[in-house]
C-alpha cells in the first residue's frame, strides 16, 4: 500500500515591485551599489534598474545632492517581509532614522509599488503616497516602467511625470 504525504510548500509566486533608492552621504555610488547587491542577495531578483540621477534634497536643505535610482525587483516576499528586509539593509548600510521626517542619509529605500496592490497600514503604505509629487522618483521610474498604471490614480507613470508639480532638478549622471 502506498502512503500519501500531504505537505505545504511556500508560495513561489513572483511579485513585481518598484523601489526608489536615494543617498546623499558618504560614497554615493558605493551606497547604491551595496544596496543593489544586498537587495538581490536578500530580497529577490533585480529585473531592471534606471540610470543614476543627481537631485536636490526634497523637503529639507542640505549641501549634498542626492544620487537616486529606481529598481524593479521580482520577489517571493510579501510586502511586510520585503519592508523588513529593506529596513535591515538600510541599517546595515548605516542608515540612522531621525525624529524629523526628512534628513541626510547614507541610504533610503522606499517601496513604490508592489504589483498593483493597495496597502494602507500604520507600518506600510503602498503605493508610496508621495510618488506623484517627486520628480526624483518619477524620472527614473518612467525610464524603466513608463506604462505602469498607478493602481489608485489609474494613470501611467508617464502621465504622472507630465503632471508632476515638482520643479527641482533631476540630472542623469550615468547608466548602471
Amino acid at each position: 500500500m502506498l502512503g500519501i504525504c500531504n505537505f505545504m510548500v511556500r508560495s513561489s509566486v513572483m511579485h513585481t515591485t518598484y523601489l526608489s533608492l536615494g543617498t546623499n552621504l558618504g560614497n554615493r555610488n558605493r551606497n547604491l551599489g551595496n544596496a543593489r547587491h544586498f537587495l538581490s542577495d536578500n530580497a529577490g531578483t533585480l529585473s531592471a534598474a534606471s540610470s543614476l540621477y543627481t537631485t536636490e534634497p526634497w523637503g529639507f536643505v542640505h549641501r549634498n545632492r542626492f544620487y537616486n535610482q529606481v529598481l524593479e525587483l521580482r520577489t517571493v516576499l510579501n510586502p511586510f517581509e520585503l519592508l523588513e528586509k529593506i529596513r535591515d539593509i538600510e541599517k546595515m548600510l548605516g542608515r540612522r532614522r531621525h525624529a524629523g521626517k526628512y534628513s541626510a542619509r547614507t541610504i533610503d529605500i522606499d517601496i513604490l509599488f508592489y504589483d498593483d496592490r493597495v496597502i494602507m497600514t500604520d507600518e506600510l503604505v503602498i503605493p508610496h503616497p508621495l510618488i506623484e509629487e517627486r520628480l526624483f522618483v518619477l524620472v527614473p521610474l518612467e525610464e524603466i516602467a513608463p506604462l505602469f498604471i498607478h493602481p489608485v490614480r489609474q494613470v501611467t507613470i508617464r502621465q504622472l511625470l507630465t503632471d508632476c508639480p515638482d520643479q527641482k532638478s533631476v540630472i542623469k549622471i550615468h547608466c548602471p
